[in-house]
């Protein structure tokens, strides 16, 4: 008997703690993770918004279609007079798809500034037709709504430094409240299990009761990809998640580093035509590819001074895991090295789904739907978890 007892009240005493850290913890983060979870719910369907929205730009007229592209130095040219910024066109996206347009990006960013608008300098997307030359439309994607909802649930908008911090630790804290809320969720036994997995509001009519379910219900169901969004999304965060995973996948704490390949001094004269060049040997290997981005102005996205010439290919719209990685020279356009992604070893090909998986594009259009429905009940918790707190309050308050 003393056992049975024993054993009940150390159940109890843990939903005790659990229920005092999920409230204090909620009540701590809460606007946090409202404005993260809201921010990366309206990202969801970013790219088939945007397709929609500038199909005109992307899709070329068919009288067009089949003539030979023009060189890629001309249309960079032709974009850098048109659009005459202080900035240098920093990359290219060629489409394998001959229906579809170029696209032409600026992209500049330092470290100074406390927030996003101060650190990037610039970041312009030019569609142009690349058998005319004709720009069909420029977007500053600095601006964008995609783009800014994207960096608020980044790091609310603040600075590179900051920014994974204030969203990270909040993220950390969530994921305890997740595990108490599994807890306090937790049936007791078989009977109490019945009612656990749907609504009983037959007769309820007591809006805190269906608030309290409605917490309970849709924090218990979405928890697992909720637990799932945040630690793809910690990945981003921290390096030390990021080395956990590549030394869980890969038996080693850091992924394998690109190799720097020096062009021979003897090559001194740049060929004009090396993007050309670049981007013909990339077609050929990879001919059923969905794009391929070309590095135009020498420096990767952090500003460092490349050595050669990276081109990095997609397998498919809208999706980043399916990467492959080709060097080239910079000078001659000789390929130096292909890197498929069926070479890549576990912790790599991870390392490249981790963002598909984080939007939810891994798993294409439903994964996306079951994201985005998640991602609205996570905007949700902290609501009507603050109502249950606020109902119990002024009962209190009532009997005192």
């Amino acid at each position: 008997m003393r056992k049975k007892h024993h054993h009940k009240k150390k159940v109890s005493s843990t939903k005790k703690w659990s229920a005092k850290l999920h409230l204090w913890l909620g009540l701590s983060v809460g606007i946090i993770v409202f404005i993260v979870s809201l921010s990366g719910t309206l990202y969801v369907f970013k790219d088939e918004i945007q397709n929609s929205l500038r199909k005109e730009a992307i899709y070329l007229k068919k009288d067009d279609i089949g003539k030979k592209p023009l060189s890629i130095n001309l249309l960079r040219e032709k974009v850098t007079l048109e659009l005459n910024e202080k900035y240098p066109v920093s990359a290219v996206e060629i489409p394998l798809d001959k229906n579809k347009s170029y696209q032409f990006e600026y992209y500049d960013k330092s470290k100074k500034g406390w927030n996003y608008f101060q650190q990037v300098h610039i970041n312009k997307l030019v569609y142009v037709n690349q058998y005319t030359g004709q720009i069909l439309a420029v977007y500053d994607e600095k601006y964008d709504v995609f783009n800014i909802l994207k960096y608020i649930h980044w790091g609310l908008l603040l600075n590179s430094e900051w920014g994974p911090y204030t969203v990270g630790i909040p993220t950390v804290i969530f994921v305890i409240m997740l595990i108490t809320g599994i807890i306090l969720w937790w049936p007791k036994n078989k009977n109490a299990r019945k009612g656990r997995f749907w609504f009983n509001w037959e007769n309820v009519k007591n809006w805190k009761r269906k608030n309290y379910d409605l917490h309970n219900l849709l924090g218990f169901y979405a928890s697992f990809i909720a637990l799932l969004l945040s630690i793809t999304g910690l990945y981003f965060a921290y390096p030390y998640v990021k080395n956990t995973f590549t030394f869980a996948l890969s038996g080693s704490w850091e992924l394998p580093k690109e190799k720097e390949r020096k062009s021979p001094d003897s090559l001194i004269a740049k060929n004009e035509a090396v993007f050309d060049l670049a981007a013909a040997q990339t077609q050929k290997l990879y001919a059923k590819s969905s794009s391929f981005r070309i590095t135009l102005n020498g420096k990767n996205k952090k500003g460092k001074e490349l050595k050669n010439l990276p081109v990095t290919v997609y397998g498919m719209d809208g999706r980043y895991s399916e990467r492959n990685i080709l060097t080239f020279d910079k000078y001659s356009g000789k390929l130096l090295a292909n890197k498929p992604h069926h070479n890549l070893n576990t912790a790599e090909k991870y390392s490249n789904a981790n963002y598909d998986i984080h939007t939810g594009s891994y798993f294409g259009i439903i994964g996306k739907v079951i994201w985005f429905i998640a991602g609205l009940t996570c905007t949700s918790l902290p609501v009507t978890g603050f109502l249950v707190w606020w109902g119990k309050r002024k009962k209190k308050g009532k009997k005192i």
